[in-house]
Formats: C-alpha cells, sequence, structure tokens
C-alpha cells in the first residue's frame, strides 16, 4: 500500500498515470479522493469473486468477446464500487448513460481510457506511480514531450499545442512572443471575467520575473519554470521562456489558481516551453524562406524584369493585391551606432501586423534600408502614408530609445509600372531626410525647396550667399555664446508666430522680443520686409543641407 505521506488522489493517476487523453465522464469534483492502489476487473469475472479494499482503483478491462454475456456491466461495477469504497473507476470503452447516471449518483470517480489503450500497462504505470512517484513523474515528462512535439512534426501548429496543453492542465495557457505580443491563448472558462485585466499584465515587461526580462541570459535561469502570482487574487502562473539558439524567443505561462498547481503543470510548462521553440523555429524558417521569395521578385520588379501580368499572380501568392495604388516609404537608420537592418525591418513589420496594413515589407540588404509599399489606395494617399510613415517613427523611438531612423516618402504610383518611379522618390526624400538630421518622415512632394538647392551645381555661390546672409549672425553666436540662429530656426518653423516661438525656444515674450531686435540690428536687415525672410530662410536651409553634401 501507498505510505500516507506520499498520498496519490484519483486526480493524481489521471495527470500522471493514465494515457494522455483519458476523460473524466463522471464525479469532475470527487477526483481529491486518495488511491491505495488499483485492480483490473474483466466483463466476465463475478464482482463477489474479487476481494476489494478501500480506496482501491478499479480498472475495467475491454471486453474481448462482444457475443459473450457479460457477469459483470458497467452499471454494476459502478454499484460494487460504491459498496467497497473504491476510489473510482476507469474504463477501458465508452461507459453507457446508465453508468454514468449510477456514478454521479453514487459520487464514483469515472474516466475513460483513450482507444487502444493497453489495460496491464496502464495497470503498471499506476503501480509505479504509488511506489515511485519520481520515477513516474520522469516517465510522464517523456510521455507528455513526445506527445506535444509530434503535434509539431505532423504541421498541426501552434494553435493545437496550446490546446493540447490547455487539455493536459486543466488550465488556461498563453504563448508570448519576445516582445509579449500574444500570439495564441486558450482561457479557462472561470478566468474569463479577469481575462482582460490578466493580459495586460501579461504584455509588460516590468512584470516578467526579473530572471526572465533579458531575453539574451534567459538560457542562463537555473530553473526555467518560475512561479508567479497574477494581480486577481488567488490566481497565479507557471512561466516558462522559449528559447531556441540560447535567445530568449517568447514566454508560455499556464495560469490557475494558486493552490491548483502540481506536478503536471511544471511538466507541460518545461516541455511546453520546448515544444514551441521547435514550433517557433519552423515557422521562422518557412517566414524567411517566404521572405527570401517575396524580396527576389520586388528586387526583379524595382529592376524592370517583372511585367505586370506577373507582378499580380505573384501577388496573389502573397495575397496581395498588386493592382492598387501603392506608395514607397523607405527607411534606414541614421548614425554611425545603429541597431541592426533587421531589427528595423522587425519594427516596420510589428507596425503593418498590428495595424492591419496591406503593405510588403523587405530588407534590402545591400541598398542598407528597409522598403514598404503600401497599398493605400487613391483617395487620401498621401496623408495615409504619411500617417503610417510617422506611426514606424513612433514605434522606434518606442523600441530603440536612442536611435534615428531617417524615413522617405514616394509620389503614389497607380499602377505596378511606376513603382520604381515611387521608390527612387521615396530614397530621395529618404536622403534629404539624413541630411536634416530629422526622424520626421519627409514626402518628396513637399520638397520643393530642397531638391531646388541640391540641384544647382555652383555649390561655392550657394555657400557665399549663406555666408554673406547669416555670417554675423553665427559669428555673433560663436563669440557671445548667444542662440540667435537657434532663434531664427524656431521663428521660421513657428511660421513667424512669436508666441509660439517663444513657447518652443521656453523664453518669455520679451527676450524673444529683444532677440529679434538683434538679429536685425547684426544682420542689418529688416524681418518685416517679406524678400528679407525669405532670404534668411534659404539661407538656413542650405546652412542644413550644404555641410552634409
Amino acid at each position: 500500500m501507498v505510505e500516507g505521506n506520499h498520498r496519490v488522489t484519483v486526480e493524481d493517476v489521471r495527470k500522471l498515470a493514465l494515457p494522455l487523453g483519458t476523460k473524466v465522464v463522471a464525479g469532475e469534483g470527487l477526483l481529491n479522493r486518495i488511491v491505495t492502489w488499483t485492480t483490473i476487473v474483466h466483463p466476465d469475472d463475478a464482482n463477489a469473486a474479487k476481494s476489494l479494499q478501500a480506496g482501491e482503483l478499479i480498472l475495467m478491462a475491454p471486453n474481448e468477446t462482444p457475443n459473450q454475456s457479460r457477469a459483470a456491466s458497467d452499471v454494476e461495477v459502478v454499484r460494487w464500487a460504491y459498496d467497497s469504497s473504491a476510489s473510482g473507476v476507469v474504463l477501458s470503452e465508452q461507459p453507457s448513460s446508465s453508468a454514468i447516471a449510477e456514478a454521479n449518483a453514487y459520487g464514483v470517480p469515472m474516466m475513460t481510457l483513450p482507444a487502444g489503450s493497453r489495460i496491464r500497462m496502464v495497470e503498471k504505470a499506476i503501480v509505479s506511480l504509488l511506489v515511485d512517484r519520481r520515477g513516474q513523474i520522469e516517465r510522464r515528462g517523456t510521455q507528455i514531450y513526445r506527445q506535444l512535439t509530434q503535434i509539431s512534426s505532423r504541421n498541426e501548429g501552434m494553435a493545437e499545442l496550446v490546446s493540447t496543453m490547455a487539455r493536459l492542465t486543466n488550465k488556461a495557457i498563453v504563448v508570448q512572443d519576445k516582445r509579449l505580443q500574444v500570439l495564441y491563448n486558450a482561457v479557462q472558462p472561470h478566468l474569463v471575467a479577469q481575462w482582460d485585466e490578466m493580459e495586460m499584465f501579461l504584455r509588460k515587461v516590468d512584470n516578467l520575473p526579473v530572471e526572465l526580462q533579458d531575453r539574451h541570459r534567459v538560457v542562463e535561469v537555473e530553473n526555467p519554470v518560475l512561479m508567479q502570482s497574477l494581480p486577481v487574487p488567488g490566481i497565479a502562473r507557471y512561466v516558462s521562456p522559449i528559447i531556441a539558439k540560447d535567445l530568449g524567443r517568447g514566454y508560455l505561462s499556464i495560469i490557475g489558481r494558486d493552490t491548483d498547481f502540481d506536478d503536471i503543470d511544471m511538466l507541460v510548462a518545461e516541455h511546453g516551453a520546448a515544444a514551441c521553440a521547435l514550433e517557433m523555429a519552423k515557422q521562422k524558417a518557412v517566414s524567411d524562406t517566404e521572405k527570401r521569395l517575396r524580396g527576389t521578385f520586388l528586387d526583379r520588379l524595382l529592376n524592370g524584369d517583372v511585367t505586370p501580368q506577373e507582378a499580380v499572380r505573384q501577388g496573389e501568392r502573397f495575397e496581395h493585391d498588386m493592382a492598387q495604388p501603392h506608395i514607397a516609404i523607405v527607411l534606414a537608420w541614421q548614425g554611425d551606432k545603429t541597431p541592426s537592418l533587421r531589427r528595423l525591418e522587425t519594427i516596420v513589420n510589428s507596425v503593418v501586423s498590428a495595424l492591419h496594413i496591406p503593405g510588403l515589407v523587405w530588407q534590402r540588404e545591400r541598398e542598407n534600408e528597409v522598403l514598404v509599399f503600401y497599398a493605400c489606395g487613391e483617395d487620401e494617399a498621401v496623408a495615409a502614408a504619411v500617417k503610417l510613415a510617422r506611426s514606424f517613427a513612433g514605434e522606434v523611438s518606442r523600441q530603440a530609445p536612442g536611435a534615428k531612423a531617417a524615413i522617405g516618402i514616394g509620389q503614389l504610383a497607380m499602377e505596378v509600372s511606376h513603382w520604381r518611379t515611387s521608390h527612387r522618390d521615396a530614397v530621395q526624400a529618404l536622403d534629404l531626410a539624413r541630411r536634416l538630421q530629422t526622424d520626421n518622415p519627409l514626402y518628396i512632394g513637399d520638397l520643393g525647396v530642397y531638391q531646388l538647392i541640391l540641384g544647382l551645381n555652383e555649390r561655392d555661390k550657394l555657400i557665399s550667399f549663406c555666408e554673406k546672409t547669416l555670417g554675423k549672425l553665427t559669428e555673433y553666436d560663436k563669440n557671445q555664446q548667444a542662440d540667435l540662429i537657434k532663434t531664427l530656426e524656431a521663428f521660421f518653423a513657428c511660421h513667424g508666430n512669436l508666441t509660439k516661438t517663444a513657447e518652443i525656444l521656453i523664453v518669455h515674450r520679451n527676450t524673444l522680443l529683444y532677440r529679434m531686435n538683434r538679429i536685425n540690428e547684426i544682420a542689418g536687415v529688416d524681418l518685416e520686409r517679406p524678400e528679407i525672410r525669405l532670404a534668411l530662410h534659404l539661407a538656413l536651409t542650405i546652412r542644413r543641407l550644404l555641410p552634409l553634401t
């Protein structure tokens, strides 16, 4: 018999010894009964001939001779289990409705084994659990890992993995990516009311256990499964990093009542994370292959090697409507020490995915750019493209603090044959963004003055004009540690509005008026005259552009 300090319940047997896929058909709330031993009953056995002690779990073997009458029906076995104070009944075949009703009436837990289960192997596993719990847990872990990895090998996908883990644990399952976006989940009914609150908690990096927050070091964590309380009273989770190639690729959480966690949940968390890593690696390999094929095709398109008809056919493969009007948006990092181009592509893809944008994204490594062709339609196309580009800039700022990306937007291309022109315009706008050192997206149609200046061949004359117009102000700022040039730039940025200019510069309006008067005096100009304003504005523009040429 099992020792009192190693008590095993019916629920322990279900989770750790019975075949995976065993179902509870009666007595769901009675699985905490203690199991002392197990015995097999054959349909041709007479119950009276069997000696049964309290707490034994009855295993009813399948009827191997269907035409022969049974000495013990499933209903009789349930009654016998009740009379003998058995802990429960496990059937090899589907029970009759009468047996289920009897089990519920007598309060006898009843379960059914999956088809093809071998009753002697089931008995052996239960005995193993009763006499060697640790050894049986290790064997169960191997079974769970094998079942989960087989799901991936059969290409049943992450959704089936999550569903299987939910069935094994009777708890909620959440799979998140490295940015904590929820990829898949399975929610138990009793958690639905608080689920939004819990999911919000799961999405914040600071709420991860400290050991798991650095995805580059999670492989060093000694215990891969950690327990954590959630903001809902009485609810906790097991959380484990999903690791592939020594790098955290995401997180697996098993969520339930904090008093309900057991060995099986630990096993599912550990082996489930490993199975998720295999599935993510497979999905990534497929995604990378698709990206390469798409990138090769789009490079050919920009080189003029693709007919409109072929473009439309290829678009169907990518589930993208190539016949729609498109605008090119080009992004590149600014500065010397920057994140990788792959990182920029990932950020762009995260925005496109989150906003459900109809766009084609690809990394052009040789050109050191990430290119997006946005199917924006014809109405308000430019405004929509600028809005999307600003979303890219905002996400860059959020995900890569301190880094800046230049963004250029091309003209609207009404058909595929015009994509090359839109891309060329976007690259020119990108170049201007780099020269101006701005992370504000620049649309080529708004850059007429800049294009005119850069298109002029007589650079020396431009420099001379700039020095003649701004030279005295520059010299004054240098000698007096003043900010007259900065004041003038802010003045034009605010379209001559003195109140807004003072706000931007964080100075009193009287201080600004004093500076404007000094500009007039030192430069010998009158800012009230339109032609003077134009000259100064052009000179400032030249000053921003030419040092970078």
